[in-house]
């Protein structure tokens, strides 16, 4: 839980900082990083660097292992931490808030920025940090095209690469298409604006045919970008009387992937399907695609 984290980290001074970057580089070349490699780069003795590798591994902010040789891992309390650490240092969060969503493969946080002028308000942000690889390596691999040809990789590299690319492609689309401001990114997590509204799915329509035409508008200038969101659905869409706003886009695909159809197809479907579900709004599914790809 991030709070657990916030409190640890509060008491993380520049030497455990070190160890856990030094563990964080190590598992690039290592399932369990040496204690050797772990003392090469923090430049420690040992006494005192066991003595910080246990205190961190009470704060599950890493685990060991003893066997075949002692070694360790960075937890991902470690790496919000160092995340955390790179947030607060570039002034992109100020502090950290409520959690305001949780899933198999992401927690987001509400927080806030210092304005650039004293007498301003705070700004209000938040911070999605990625939890690829969590829970199972393979189906990762499975659901994502950038990972199926990767024979090794840690949740680390899984988290951290999930992050990189959803935050390019949000600084790609952004001012093009309805989705929340990036503003920073670092490891595994994303600084960004909050979505406008509410989610769709949590959300009763007093114009539900405006929206559902808002939203297949949004699906068009996308799809006209080259881009397919491909995990489209009820519990990533935004609403608010300015329109609509598109969240989540890790598995996003270009329109010259082999299955691009077929992953436009299901984003369709499933807008569609909750209008007709939630309101009897029945809309032809060959229509829509034919005007989603239309020039």
């Amino acid at each position: 839980m991030i709070d657990d984290v916030l409190k640890v980290f509060r008491k993380l001074d520049s030497k455990d900082l070190r160890i856990l970057t030094g563990i964080e580089i190590g598992m690039k070349n290592f399932e369990w990083v040496p204690l050797e490699e772990i003392r090469k780069y923090t430049k420690m003795n040992f006494d005192q660097l066991e003595y910080r590798l246990l205190r961190l591994f009470k704060s599950n902010m890493v685990v060991g292992t003893k066997t075949p040789y002692e070694g360790y891992q960075i937890y991902f309390d470690g790496y919000d931490a160092l995340a955390l650490n790179t947030f607060v240092k570039r002034e992109s969060v100020s502090a950290i808030g409520e959690e305001i969503g949780v899933g198999k493969e992401s927690v987001v946080h509400e927080a806030i920025r210092e304005p650039e002028l004293a007498i301003a308000d705070p700004i209000p942000v938040i911070i999605k940090f990625h939890r690829e690889g969590r829970t199972s390596f393979k189906r990762v691999k499975r659901v994502r095209d950038h990972l199926v040809d990767r024979e090794h990789f840690s949740w680390i590299y899984a988290a951290r690469l999930a992050a990189k690319r959803e935050y390019d492609i949000l600084q790609e689309l952004y001012g093009k298409v309805s989705i929340p401001k990036p503003l920073d990114y670092n490891r595994h997590a994303i600084v960004m604006a909050p979505a406008k509204g509410s989610i769709l799915v949590k959300t009763k329509l007093l114009e539900p045919v405006w929206v559902l035409d808002e939203i297949l508008s949004q699906i068009k200038v996308v799809y006209s970008l080259g881009i397919i969101h491909s995990d489209l659905s009820e519990y990533n869409i935004f609403v608010s009387d300015e329109g609509v706003e598109f969240i989540d886009w890790p598995q996003y695909v270009t329109v010259d992937h082999p299955h691009a159809d077929e992953l436009l197809e299901r984003d369709v479907f499933n807008v569609l399907t909750h209008f007709r579900r939630k309101y009897n709004l029945e809309k032809d599914m060959g229509e829509v695609l034919s005007f989603i790809k239309e020039d």
